[in-house]
């Protein structure tokens, strides 16, 4: 997938694609690709009611999310302005504003939309707010200003919250940590945004819809792609050596079917307790 918008002679390319880091080239191809394996690997044990209500399976530690999410953000540095391959160009800088002020208003809207939808706000989803921010401001990072890249995040806030729930409760499918939402979902999002707010050829600045046709068309081009090549491996490794651990291995957990030891000796299942 790297050869169609980043190289000159590929076809999307030809048309004017931007997808300057990849919000569709690395992160919706990422997304989609895991969109099929968990539709192939079935939700985990206990995600669902017998009447299709989702439970909630707590995460193993919101704080070390926090700080892998912090992580990324600073990696995001080398990752949007890196992608000029030059440290020298007076890009450098308008990217890492427009990368940081996006991840920033995604965060602060995911937030609100929490408190408004549950009444309180929910920390992993804020800090899957972040990600969708920077992931949606990959594309455009160097195209858009910094005020459109204030609206990609705060938009990419919202919409990451809806995609979860919808994922999680309309197409049943378990996606334990939003990669769908974030990666899929907010990578096409962001791309599309490009045809409407960079400021050479975007609607918004009247450039017409060619850049926004051309945008799409590379968004659909790569859902197709990515969807069909995945769902037929993972439907491969489905049919042969199997996606799923065993339901005991599940229920005690990968560090003993993997590695044979608990990462936390002080923790047991009420299947080992002893009562």
């Amino acid at each position: 997938m790297c050869l169609t918008p980043w190289e000159h002679y590929s076809w999307l390319a030809q048309r004017g694609m931007i997808d300057f880091a990849g919000s569709t080239v690395v992160h919706s191809v990422g997304g989609w690709a895991a969109l099929m394996g968990a539709y192939l690997l079935g939700p985990r044990l206990g995600k669902y009611t017998k009447e299709g209500k989702p439970n909630a399976i707590p995460g193993h530690s919101i704080t070390l999310g926090a700080l892998g999410v912090f992580i990324l953000w600073f990696g995001w540095f080398g990752f949007n302005p890196g992608s000029t391959l030059s440290g020298t160009t007076p890009d450098i800088g308008l990217i890492a504003v427009t990368t940081n002020l996006s991840a920033a208003a995604g965060a602060i809207m995911a937030m609100i939309t929490c408190w408004l939808r549950y009444g309180k706000p929910d920390v992993s989803l804020t800090l899957n707010g972040a990600l969708a921010g920077l992931v949606a401001i990959t594309a455009g990072c160097a195209a858009v200003s910094p005020v459109g890249a204030m609206i990609i995040g705060l938009l990419s806030g919202i919409i990451v919250v809806l995609a979860v729930e919808f994922i999680d409760k309309v197409l049943k499918i378990d996606d334990p940590v939003g990669a769908v939402s974030v990666h899929a979902v907010c990578g096409a999002f962001g791309t599309a945004m490009v045809g409407l707010l960079a400021i050479d050829g975007g609607l918004l600045y009247g450039g017409g819809t060619e850049l926004l046709v051309t945008q799409l068309i590379g968004i659909a081009a790569v859902f197709a792609w990515t969807s069909v090549l995945a769902f037929i491996v993972f439907s491969a490794i489905k049919a042969t050596v199997g996606l799923r651990v065993t339901p005991e291995e599940e229920e005690e957990g990968l560090d003993l079917g993997e590695h044979g030891i608990d990462a936390y000796a002080d923790f047991v299942t009420k299947k080992y307790a002893q009562i």
